[in-house]
């Protein structure tokens, strides 16, 4: 990283401090539990899709989208490798079990452009199978917006001198090393590859019914408000009025005494 970019860079983090963020995301957080309810109370099917590089911010992203809500209604769905009897399958076969039913936002960290991505890049589908893919993504992309679902594709963009910093950062921590995969060391060097892959990728599903939208990822934080922001501006909701929640009167210890039971506590270490 030169010095030029470490400053740029440290300018653009300044510009975001930890307090401002975490007073914007809790307001978007409040946001989304709105966006839940009315999802809930309508019976809306949310599909969104969040693909990019290795250390790009995909999963940092789910995460602040999903700390707030309920995994019974945003799900996350991040499909391991596909078993024999999976490739054996029609491709899109596996994921379309996962598509949102009615009162869900599902939530693909990486989805069916596997196969435009990583699979093409690293040789675990062919050159035919990659561009029949991209020939017919956009149709059955076409058929889930008929269904009535609701259909985000987020491309999140990371610049070569900060995916290295992110994943050099995974070596040593004991927190992230179960994110520096063997893939993604494999693929660390074929950054061009999967520029032109991505590029492939766009000039044939970037369309009007579907479109792509990137998000600049180089300063994490600003990259997971943009993105609930604008999730949240391109689903129309509105906040369900209800009646204040009051806590009833209880009694303890009038029509039950607890037994002195001997308890097992854990060990309080802190």
């Amino acid at each position: 990283m030169t010095k030029a970019t470490e400053k740029k860079r440290g300018a653009e983090i300044k510009q975001l401090d930890r307090k401002t963020y975490d007073a914007e995301l809790a307001k978007l957080h409040g946001e989304l539990v709105k966006l839940q309810q009315w999802v809930v109370h309508k019976g809306l099917k949310v599909c969104i899709l969040f693909e990019g590089r290795d250390g790009a911010g995909k999963g940092g992203t789910i995460k602040a989208i999903t700390e707030r809500v309920s995994p019974r209604i945003f799900r996350v769905v991040a499909l391991p490798s596909p078993t024999e009897r999976e490739k054996s399958q029609m491709y899109a076969q596996r994921y379309i079990p996962h598509l949102p039913a009615a009162g869900e936002v599902v939530i693909f960290d990486r989805s069916w452009y596997n196969r435009a991505g990583v699979e093409r890049v690293m040789g675990f589908c062919t050159e035919q199978q990659a561009a029949r893919f991209l020939e017919r993504v956009p149709d059955f992309e076409k058929m889930v917006l008929e269904s009535g679902i609701i259909l985000l594709k987020y491309w999140l963009e990371v610049n070569p001198e900060e995916q290295t910093r992110r994943l050099t950062a995974r070596i040593d921590d004991p927190r992230k090393i179960w994110k520096l995969s063997p893939m993604d060391i494999k693929s660390y060097d074929r950054w061009d590859d999967y520029t032109r892959a991505r590029d492939e990728m766009f000039a044939a599903t970037d369309t009007p019914w579907a479109p792509w939208h990137v998000v600049r990822s180089d300063n994490k934080k600003k990259a997971r408000l943009n993105i609930i922001s604008h999730i949240l501006g391109s689903i129309e909701y509105k906040e369900l009025k209800g009646d204040k929640v009051v806590l009833p009167k209880r009694k303890i210890g009038k029509n039950y005494q607890e037994v002195n039971y001997p308890f097992k506590f854990i060990p309080e270490k802190y």
